[in-house]
């Protein structure tokens, strides 16, 4: 069972998430936080295996609940709920460390995916807004965490395995598609890290596509 906390402050958002949930047997929503102050004691206490974050949140937004969990070590795989205006937001939240996004009028067959692939350690890049945010990454200014260049070129195999992780493949899905060990995929990964000098898969992801490997 897939264990789910929604922070939502819209009641209607917030129940219409629930309610396709309701609808699926592996999938249960834990528990709820209305803001962004209750945010992160609700998360900690319950220890979900996702979490789907409202941005635009009353008391404190998103981006500081992601930052506040990422300061306790306490950052589930978060999923942030957005709408075709959050742009900003939207980058913000995914460089404190969300693992992808989603429109709020997601499809049920798309939100259970959606989760299922975070659960299992994929990253989430939405085609419906994508466009936007690779508007949004070039961006960066160059004196921001990450947005230096590159220290070392990738390898085609590399730029392959970073375009299965944008995909949202994990590690193991990768190496099932590439016919390779799944410690191979590991390896790969942190070299891909290391080269582009960030910490996690998102941010790897992010960085490739500002600098144009895809």
């Amino acid at each position: 069972m897939i264990r789910v906390c929604i922070v939502e402050d819209q009641t209607l958002v917030r129940q219409g998430l629930e309610s396709l949930l309701d609808l699926v047997d592996d999938i249960s929503v834990v528990a709820i936080a209305e803001d962004g102050e209750q945010a992160p004691r609700v998360i900690t206490d319950c220890h979900p295996d996702v979490v789907l974050l409202d941005m635009r949140l009353p008391k404190a937004d998103g981006a500081d609940v992601l930052r506040a969990l990422a300061r306790i070590g306490s950052l589930p795989p978060t999923i942030i709920l957005t709408t075709f205006d959050e742009d900003a937001v939207l980058l913000e939240g995914l460089k404190a460390g969300a693992r992808g996004y989603l429109l709020k009028d997601v499809s049920l067959v798309q939100l259970t995916a959606a989760i299922r692939i975070v659960a299992a350690g994929g990253n989430l890049f939405n085609p419906s807004v994508t466009q936007r945010v690779l508007s949004g990454v070039a961006r960066y200014s160059m004196s921001e965490p990450g947005g230096s260049v590159p220290t070392e070129a990738l390898t085609p195999r590399e730029i392959e395995i970073l375009r299965l992780l944008a995909g949202g493949y994990s590690n193991h899905e990768i190496a099932q598609v590439l016919k390779l060990s799944e410690g191979t995929i590991k390896n790969h990964v942190s070299n891909v890290l290391g080269k582009l000098l960030v910490r996690d898969r998102t941010r790897a992801v992010l960085k490739a596509i500002q600098h144009g490997y895809i």
